[in-house]
């Protein structure tokens, strides 16, 4: 796999990154995941703006401008026309450990395309298990950092119990998956909990939330309280990689029927068409 790193375009098993980089010690560092349809780089501009918030959010400077950005993607996906994810980190770089930024920083840039997997059919047409557990993050949710440990404690959580993901509660409120945003459907109305610190401002939570209105659904960005889970007639999950996904059992109990909702095949048709769309550049 050729990846970018600091300014060359080199293969993976050549690439280099120093034990001190402030990434590796203290997950002083940020990320983005920009899905790739039909060789054109989804939602981009959106994208972008989530990475300079969490930027300007710790206080790192880059010198590398949108138009490079864009020109280093480009050139990791090499002209192809297929579908792809672009993984970006960019940490604050090497330095003396201290946990006080350096006086002087030089970021590490680091960039990949792969191959996007979708999700299994099965897990569209059936839905998938989640389990709820308590949001043990910091208050800052709205950082997409690269310090994920209670995400992947929660995820490990999810994959011991048989489930796929770990829907979080914190205070008595959901506020999203462990690694995707949620929505669920409660008397006909699809309701996702509000964007602000508690949650990461997700890209497919907020195309949905466009879709939704774009077709006369109604949708509110409200607190959800925990207990409205088990009575809801509809629990999805969204993600750049998850796309939209129903729920269908949660803590071992069935959702509604245990089938995917209407509302839930409507969404996915629309959503499916959106990208049809993009891909053929009808769309930005």
């Amino acid at each position: 796999m050729n990846v970018y790193l600091n300014g060359d375009y080199l293969d993976d098993s050549e690439a280099r990154i120093s034990i001190f980089d402030r990434g590796f010690m203290f997950g002083d560092g940020v990320y983005e995941v920009i899905p790739v349809y039909g060789g054109r780089l989804f939602r981009f501009d959106q994208h972008l703006v989530r990475l300079r918030h969490s930027l300007d959010a710790i206080a790192l400077k880059i010198l590398i401008t949108d138009e490079q950005l864009t020109d280093i993607f480009n050139q990791l996906l090499d002209g192809g026309t297929d579908d792809a994810s672009i993984y970006l980190q960019i940490t604050r770089g090497a330095a003396p450990r201290n946990h006080s930024f350096p006086a002087t920083q030089s970021p590490t840039v680091l960039a990949y395309a792969q191959d996007l997997v979708y999700p299994d059919e099965a897990q569209r047409n059936m839905g998938v298990r989640a389990v709820t557990q308590p949001d043990q993050r910091w208050q800052r949710c709205d950082i997409k950092s690269v310090s994920l440990l209670a995400n992947v404690l929660a995820r490990q959580y999810a994959a011991e119990h048989d489930a796929l993901e770990a829907i979080l509660t914190r205070d008595g409120y959901i506020t999203e998956g462990a690694a995707s945003t949620m929505f669920m459907v409660k008397d006909d109305q699809l309701l996702t909990p509000p964007n602000g610190h508690a949650i990461l401002p997700g890209i497919t939570r907020d195309l949905i939330v466009e879709i939704a209105a774009a077709n006369d659904l109604e949708c509110n960005e409200v607190e959800i309280p925990e207990q409205d889970l088990y009575s809801a007639q509809e629990i999805w999950l969204a993600s750049s990689t998850k796309e939209v996904l129903p729920v269908t059992v949660l803590n071992g109990q069935p959702v509604a029927d245990g089938k995917p909702g209407e509302q839930y095949q409507q969404m996915i048709r629309l959503y499916d068409d959106f990208k049809q769309r993009f891909r053929q550049g009808l769309t930005a």
